[in-house]
């Protein structure tokens, strides 16, 4: 990949992260205020799908290898950190990097502050099949692969990736996002409001980072025509 062509545009990225604002805000409230029809729809869907896992050991035990090890927060944060390695090394592109170091360490710090606020209880079963610690909401899995996804997506189109690189990307992207969420659930750790929770609330954080990043007059900031500003 080579200098970048163009950059998203910050009036697209603004709305995007708008319009994931809304739900984000009010999915929270709910969750803060035990809004009963979401905690019956969370129990019947956990309730479920902890059933298929007492009964499916051998899909069980591989969620569990995914979501330990290749979908894990701190894998995840890892090839975060490898982009920003690959920006500066390659690219000299030291502010772009500190902005996407600084995006995945504020998706943490939400996480852990949402997670401290609200303090909602995961799902306790008398057979387990894997366990978790830290209060539920939002997941941190959902939430961090969103936002290191998301990331990773933007670096490529702001870099000019071939379609193929794009396309694989995107698909790779969705697998993890999506994989990882559902994993949480089959394992009995987090209610799926926790892991759309993370979704929503991860997409809104990278929307938000693109937008700013568009309008932040910073030392080195990519130029829509390619370049970098002094």
């Amino acid at each position: 990949m080579h200098s970048p062509p163009h950059t998203p545009g910050p009036r697209v990225s603004a709305l995007v992260a708008a319009a994931l604002a809304a739900p984000s805000v009010l999915l929270v409230l709910l969750v803060a205020f035990s809004w009963h029809p979401l905690l019956t729809l969370d129990g019947d869907i956990a309730r479920t799908t902890h059933t298929w896992a007492v009964d499916q050991p051998g899909v069980t035990h591989a969620f569990r290898i995914l979501t330990d090890w290749v979908w894990d927060p701190w894998t995840m944060r890892a090839v975060c950190a490898a982009a920003v390695v690959w920006l500066v090394w390659i690219h000299s592109a030291w502010w772009l990097a500190l902005w996407v170091a600084a995006t995945c360490a504020l998706g943490t710090g939400v996480q852990q502050g949402l997670k401290s606020a609200l303090g909602r209880e995961r799902p306790v079963w008398t057979d387990p099949v894997d366990s978790a610690r830290y209060a539920a909401f939002p997941s941190g899995h959902a939430l961090t692969a969103t936002v290191v996804c998301g990331l990773l997506l933007w670096l490529l189109h702001l870099y000019g990736a071939g379609l193929a690189l794009r396309r694989t990307g995107l698909v790779l992207a969705v697998v993890s996002v999506v994989g990882v969420g559902l994993s949480r659930v089959w394992l009995g750790v987090h209610w799926p409001s926790d892991v759309v929770g993370g979704w929503l609330i991860g997409a809104m954080i990278v929307a938000l980072a693109v937008a700013s990043y568009e309008r932040w007059p910073g030392p080195g900031r990519l130029d829509p025509r390619g370049s970098l500003r002094p």
